[in-house]
C-alpha cells in the first residue's frame, strides 16, 4: 500500500522541471525530498496536491486515486494576525508570534491527515526544542494513522531526524534514493555528497590501470597519492578524467599514535579550530589540499601546529562529476 508516482513530467515553457520521475512512498513512512533550489521539490508536492494539473505521468494511492491529501506550505502561509494569545482577565491579548502561528498550522494539518501528508520546509526557522517536539509528533502520527508522508526540505538535519528514506533531486530527477544513513555514507554523486552534510571533495585523477585491484589517484591540489578500496570498473571513470574522492570530515583521522601507510597518511597544518558544541571542526592544509576533520575534542593541537592525518580507503567514495 503506497503513494506512487510513475513517469511524472512537468515543463514550464521550454524548461523541464520534472522529467520521467518515479517515486514510491509506503504508508507509515516519511520520505524526504532534498535538492538545490529549483530542483523540483515543491513542484512534486503541488502536483500530488492537485494545485498543478498540467503534467504527464501517473499518480496513484493504493492503486486508486488519492481521496485525502493535506498540504502544508509554510512559505505561502498567510499572516493570521487575527489569532491572538489570551493572557488572562484584565490583560490585553497579543498576536501570536510567527513560530506560534506556524506550530498551530502544523498541528492543524497533522490533525486532519488520514492518507497523504505533504510538507514543504515545515521546520525552517524554528528553535531546537520546538522543532524536536514537532518532529516527534509527526513521526508518532505517521505510524498511528499509517500515513504516507512527503517532506521537502533544504535542511539535512530534517532528513536525519524525521525521515525513513530520502530522495535526492537534481534537475528534475531523483539521482539517489535510500535511507538517510545509506545516502550519507555512500553518496553516488557530488550532489548527494553535498546536500546531506559537509563532505570533503578531493579533485583527483586515476594513475593506475582499471585492471589493478586497488585503484590509486593523484590529487590535483597537493599532488598526493590516495588509494581507495576496490570498486566496480564503471565507477572509476577514464584514466584521464578528473573525479572527486569524497570523504566525510568525521572519517578524516588526526593521528597522534601508531599510524599505517595504507590509511593514506598526509602531513598537514592546522589552520582553524571551530568549537561546535558536541564536536569540534578542524580545518587542515596538506600541502595545498584543504580538508576538514570532525573530532569530539581536540587535545594537544592548536592553530599553526603540524600533524599527520589519515584518509581510510574504505571511507572514500569515487564520484564522477
Amino acid at each position: 500500500m503506497s503513494l506512487r508516482l510513475e513517469k511524472v513530467s512537468k515543463r514550464y515553457l521550454d524548461n523541464w522541471i520534472l522529467r520521467d520521475l518515479d517515486l514510491e512512498v509506503n504508508r507509515g513512512e516519511i520520505c524526504g525530498l532534498i535538492g538545490y533550489p529549483a530542483s523540483g521539490k515543491t513542484t512534486i508536492l503541488n502536483i500530488i496536491s492537485g494545485f498543478v494539473k498540467d503534467f504527464t505521468g501517473k499518480i496513484s494511492f493504493e492503486d486508486g486515486i488519492i481521496e485525502s491529501v493535506e498540504f502544508l506550505n509554510l512559505h505561502q502561509m498567510q499572516d493570521k494576525s487575527g489569532i491572538r494569545r489570551f493572557l488572562g482577565f484584565g490583560k490585553k491579548e497579543l498576536p501570536l508570534s510567527y513560530s506560534e502561528k506556524r506550530t498551530k498550522e502544523f498541528r492543524s494539518v497533522l490533525d486532519k491527515a488520514n492518507q497523504v501528508l505533504l510538507l514543504d520546509d515545515p521546520f525552517a526557522g524554528l528553535n531546537g526544542y520546538l522543532r524536536f517536539e514537532l518532529i516527534h509528533k509527526l513521526k508518532e502520527v505517521t505510524r498511528e494513522r499509517n500515513l504516507a508522508v512527503l517532506l521537502a526540505t533544504n535542511d539535512s538535519g530534517d532528513i536525519f531526524e524525521a525521515c525513513d528514506k530520502v530522495a535526492v533531486l537534481d534537475k528534475g530527477d531523483i539521482i539517489q534514493i535510500g535511507t538517510p544513513r545509506e545516502v550519507y555514507e555512500n553518496p553516488e554523486c557530488v550532489s548527494s555528497a553535498r546536500l546531506l552534510g559537509y563532505c570533503n571533495l578531493i579533485e583527483a585523477r586515476r594513475i593506475t590501470f582499471s585492471t589493478e585491484d586497488i585503484p590509486e589517484f593523484q590529487t590535483v591540489q597537493g599532488s598526493h597519492k590516495i588509494r581507495t578500496d576496490k570498486v566496480q570498473r564503471r565507477k572509476l571513470g577514464a584514466i584521464t578524467q578528473t573525479v572527486f574522492l569524497a570523504i566525510r570530515p568525521e572519517h578524516v583521522c588526526i593521528n597522534f599514535g601508531a599510524s599505517f601507510p595504507e590509511d593514506n597518511l598526509l602531513r598537514a597544518k592546522v589552520t582553524q579550530v571551530n568549537f561546535k558544541g558536541e564536536t569540534t571542526r578542524v580545518s587542515l592544509d596538506a600541502g595545498g589540499l584543504k580538508l576538514q576533520s570532525t573530532v569530539l575534542r581536540l587535545v594537544g593541537l592548536s592553530v599553526g601546529d603540524e600533524c599527520m592525518i589519515g584518509l581510510p580507503p574504505n571511507r572514500i567514495s569515487i564520484l564522477i562529476n
